[in-house]
């Protein structure tokens, strides 16, 4: 264990009282809490919103949308009709959560790059989608709050009291259940902050962990919190199965018949964009429903006798989506990356915030389009990070860039085999959590080496990209439309 007074940020009590008498960061991040909340209020509102707050208001719960947000959100109805109370809790996570580590760096001696951790709360595509009240939006709340809290502690190298440990878990509890595939990202964070010093200690603490919250969540889900089971656990596996299909012309497929790969291909089901038409288009509903009488576990058991017998078409079903969801190789206004200016239109009373917040959105809609609002650059510059973190010294900042930096690869490498969809939301955790690392690691200029180093590997990966977008044509602007595209890059037959 490292002695405190090694680090040279570490506190001393004298160093604490003198630091203790002008906390600005404190001050600043909470008038950008209040900012923020009279910008955005009441919140933006999608149809994933709409859906789930006709179950609150019903009470009529389903495991399709997280159980666990629909409860919270009853509990704070009696504090405002439509979505301002949420609106008010995630943003509230958000902001405290950057504001607890901006002062932690602070205090420390760093109060350049706590400021700019709160200029990275105030991008406009993070802040913009953070408005959207959404599963996604309530795990980054929820995660920030409980990252900062056990941050400003760990920081400055001090042990975190019981208090702030139990408030730290219940945060961590929740943003683990408001999302499935939160755990990727949390497990690995958790023990992070977790005194394990091996390797081999650390990745077995997450797969327990991981193993845990998919065993327990549903008893949850439909015990605890009184939600109905849906189909939502199949999506994934009918998602593959179809990939699968469409791209084997005559093999019989989990029991499907043979000619059902050329009706997929004819009805435009198989897109690696979304899972979306398998589920709205009904030649593509007729085309699976053998599937529809057959249990989650069956399902993923077919899936992987499937991915056995015919490798390539699986790789390539997870490689196209893959490309879609990172975007990579894609056109320049690949749809699903903007936050929205307006929420959806709704007989609920659910509103819109004013044309400050529209205009903000606006911008953000602009900065998506720029490596911003690109996964894969993001993923690229986690791996780079990670490299350099590998190679420093260890610190309180280290380890807790390490922690984050490991929760956002952990997160994107698992969507290299469950995810159905490609919308930028999915990503915001990877984004903050990167963007968090690299101001704990960039308290120096970089070498002349690590530049280079950048300057290559942006060139390689980020090129094709730029090519892509600049050739590729625009998909279609509408949902219904959308769902007939034929995305490029779908290494489907032709």
């Amino acid at each position: 264990m490292t002695d405190r007074r090694d680090y040279p940020g570490a506190m001393t009590p004298e160093r604490t009282r003198r630091l203790d008498l002008r906390r600005p960061h404190l001050f600043v991040g909470a008038l950008l809490f209040a900012a923020s909340l009279a910008l955005f209020w009441p919140g933006y509102a999608t149809y994933d919103t709409l859906q789930q707050y006709q179950q609150v208001v019903s009470n009529h719960l389903d495991d399709w949308h997280p159980p666990i947000m629909a409860r919270l959100w009853q509990a704070l109805l009696p504090l405002g009709h439509g979505t301002a109370p949420l609106l008010a809790a995630q943003l509230a996570g958000y902001w405290l959560g950057l504001t607890l580590i901006a002062d932690a760096l602070a205090v420390t001696r760093r109060r350049g790059a706590g400021w700019v951790v709160l200029v990275v709360g105030l991008l406009p595509p993070l802040l913009g989608w953070q408005a959207v009240v959404l599963k996604d939006a309530q795990l980054v709340g929820a995660a920030l709050a409980a990252t900062g809290l056990v941050a400003r502690y760990r920081l400055r190298d001090r042990p975190v009291p019981p208090a702030i440990t139990v408030a730290a878990a219940i945060l961590f509890g929740y943003a683990l259940l408001v999302r499935a595939n939160a755990v990727f990202a949390l497990a690995p964070l958790i023990v992070g902050f977790i005194s394990l010093r091996h390797p081999v200690a650390r990745v077995g603490a997450s797969l327990s962990i991981v193993a845990a919250v998919l065993a327990l969540s549903g008893p949850i889900n439909h015990r605890l919190f009184g939600a109905a089971a849906s189909d939502v656990a199949t999506t994934q596996p009918r998602y593959d199965l179809a990939g699968i299909a469409a791209r084997t012309d005559g093999a019989i497929i989990a029991g499907l018949p043979t000619g059902t790969g050329v009706a997929l291909r004819a009805a435009h089901c198989v897109t690696p964009y979304f899972w979306d038409p398998l589920g709205d288009t009904p030649a593509c509903v007729t085309a699976l429903g053998p599937l529809d009488s057959r249990t989650t576990g069956t399902l993923y058991r077919q899936l992987g006798n499937e991915a056995a017998r015919h490798p390539a078409a699986y790789l390539a079903q997870r490689a196209a989506h893959l490309n879609m969801t990172w975007r990579w190789l894609v056109p320049s206004r690949l749809p699903g990356a903007e936050p929205p200016s307006l929420s959806e239109p709704n007989t609920q009373e659910l509103g819109n915030p004013g044309r400050a917040a529209a205009a903000w959105q606006m911008v953000a809609g602009h900065m998506v389009r720029t490596p911003i609002g690109w996964p894969f650059a993001w993923n690229v510059a986690a791996c780079l990070l990670l490299a350099a973190a590998c190679r420093t010294r260890a610190s309180p900042p280290r380890r807790l860039a390490l922690a984050l930096l490991t929760s956002a690869l952990a997160l994107e490498a698992s969507f290299a085999a469950i995810s159905i969809a490609a919308d930028l939301r999915y990503h915001l955790w990877p984004i903050i959590a990167t963007a968090l690392a690299a101001v704990l690691l960039l308290d120096r200029l970089p070498s002349r080496r690590h530049l280079v180093i950048v300057a290559g590997a942006g060139l390689l990966v980020g090129a094709p990209a730029l090519i892509a977008r600049a050739t590729l044509a625009d998909p279609p602007p509408d949902y219904e439309t959308l769902l007939q595209w034929d995305p490029p890059v779908a290494l489907l037959p032709r």
